[in-house]
């Protein structure tokens, strides 16, 4: 288990077009109360954000998802980051890997979800990914939405209308992903592309998380506190309540305020706060 990043109450980020954004984020992680080791990892440091869960085989889950938020980590402190640096990112991951063939003769793997900021068309912009069935989750005016789809057997069944989305989260196959980040294969993430509005709060988590909180569930926890270090640690602590079957990974991110070139020369009423 590798951990890359702080929590941070208060971080300003100067995009290359004088806009400022300024965010909070906390990250947590546990091993829960059922797998020996923690084969989750996750980076949380601007602008680039994720959470991976790997896979394996203990020492080769461990080595997959260090591998892959090591190499996220060498966008840290840049002021953007673009989808080519993140496939970049990844390649170089599986590389990486590949030389530490032999950790298991099935080789290594892991899922790979996060949020990074970007430019799109001159506007800054929360650029999705995601490699596997950890997630990510936008809460915005009281209203959360999952903005990854899962690549698993489940999901398939669930999109082909064969089983429904309660069925899926007990279903025998829920831990069968269908793409990875490793295993000799080239990773192609999922990529989204979301506005960065203030006041709007992003969760990155593993499915050790998902697999004992619903949807309502996790909306209850990141309501209700305000600040993103104790929704970080009530998510956490809720699920492993609930059992904690697997690792389980949070990071929380708040977009405090987003102030724009024209309002540069404005009092702090140029910026909008979050409630």
């Amino acid at each position: 288990m590798t951990q890359i990043g702080n929590g941070n109450a208060r971080h300003r980020v100067s995009l290359p077009d004088g806009t400022e954004i300024t965010l909070a984020w906390a990250a947590k992680t546990d091993t829960g109360l059922r797998r020996e080791v923690n084969e989750d990892s996750f980076i949380a440091q601007a602008p680039i954000f994720a959470v991976a869960d790997g896979m394996g085989g203990h020492a080769a889950g461990d080595f997959a998802s260090a591998a892959v938020v090591t190499r996220l980590a060498e966008h840290g402190g840049k002021p953007v980051v673009a989808t080519a640096d993140i496939d970049a990112s990844l390649h170089r991951a599986v590389q990486d890997m590949s030389r530490g063939a032999g950790v298991t003769d099935e080789g290594s793997g892991t899922t790979v979800t996060g949020v990074a900021l970007g430019m799109i068309s001159d506007e800054p912009t929360w650029i999705v990914y995601n490699i596997g069935d950890s997630r990510v989750y936008r809460l915005l005016g009281g209203v959360l939405e999952q903005l990854t789809t899962d690549h698993s057997i489940v999901q398939e069944l669930v999109d082909a209308g064969q089983i429904t989305r309660e069925e899926a989260d007990t279903h025998p196959h829920s831990n069968v992903i269908t793409r990875a980040v490793g295993f000799h294969e080239a990773p192609i993430p999922d990529y989204r592309a979301i506005a960065v509005e203030p006041g709007m709060r992003l969760l990155v988590c593993s499915d050790g998380l998902t697999k004992e909180l619903t949807s309502y569930g996790i909306r209850h926890f990141l309501v209700a506190n305000d600040r993103a270090e104790k929704a970080a640690a009530q998510l956490v602590d809720a699920a492993l309540g609930n059992g904690g079957r697997d690792n389980i990974t949070v990071v929380v991110i708040d977009v405090l305020a987003v102030a724009r070139p024209a309002a540069s020369e404005q009092s702090d009423g140029g910026e909008t706060a979050r409630a």
